[in-house]
């Protein structure tokens, strides 16, 4: 299976190209800060996107998932798989997802780190194909600007616990690209630099 992956968009969707294939995955922050009229403006976009499949989870700026969830979610378009701490298969693929972040400024699905954010992690289930997070690990994809790692360190442990063939993320969007650490792909698809412009091309793998 191709899969197309993207990440913080902010709003900006209209302006990227993305390449053909079977699953698009959005990995959260597809508005600026989760106002109905974004998110609607999103839902409209992803439905005209040509993919047998998509799988979308929010992100700290998507506020109306969090604050609404019935009106959020009445907005999906047709065909959309939505993952909020859950799971879904597709042709074959085992996938989980997540839109929770570690607390910073008490944006949309902070958790405190230790037990608060823990128990979410401890949920993802072995033998996974991909894991959807918005956050990264800690230590992979994580680097932001003021030289700190940024990722998650109670989400690190339970990866390697789960150990998913391929993980993908964004949120620091300094960080975009692809790194192999043993036998999982960890894939920052973040769209937007760190400038908020649109600086990044849609990541492609195959599964």
């Amino acid at each position: 299976m191709r899969i197309v992956c993207i990440s913080d968009t902010h709003g900006q969707h209209a302006a990227i190209r993305l390449p053909e294939g079977d699953l698009l995955i959005h990995a959260g922050d597809f508005t600026p800060d989760g106002q109905l009229a974004d998110t609607a403006r999103f839902m409209q976009w992803l439905d005209g996107q040509p993919f047998p499949h998509k799988v979308l989870i929010s992100g700290n700026h998507d506020f109306l998932a969090e604050r609404e969830p019935g009106l959020f979610r009445s907005l999906l378009p047709a065909g959309c798989i939505y993952l909020e701490n859950e799971g879904a298969e597709i042709a074959g693929l085992r996938i989980w997802g997540s839109p929770i972040t570690p607390w910073f400024h008490d944006w949309a699905f902070n958790r405190q780190p230790g037990p608060d954010i823990r128990r979410y992690w401890q949920a993802i289930p072995e033998g996974l194909d991909l894991l959807i997070t918005h956050g990264p690990p800690y230590g992979i994809r994580d680097l932001n600007l003021e030289g700190s790692l940024a990722g998650c360190r109670d989400l690190n442990h339970e990866l390697w616990r789960a150990r998913p063939r391929a993980h993908v993320f964004g949120h620091i969007h300094e960080a975009y690209g692809i790194t192999q650490v043993e036998e999982i792909r960890f894939i920052n698809a973040s769209q937007l630099d760190h400038r908020y412009q649109l600086a990044n091309p849609p990541i492609v793998i195959d599964l």
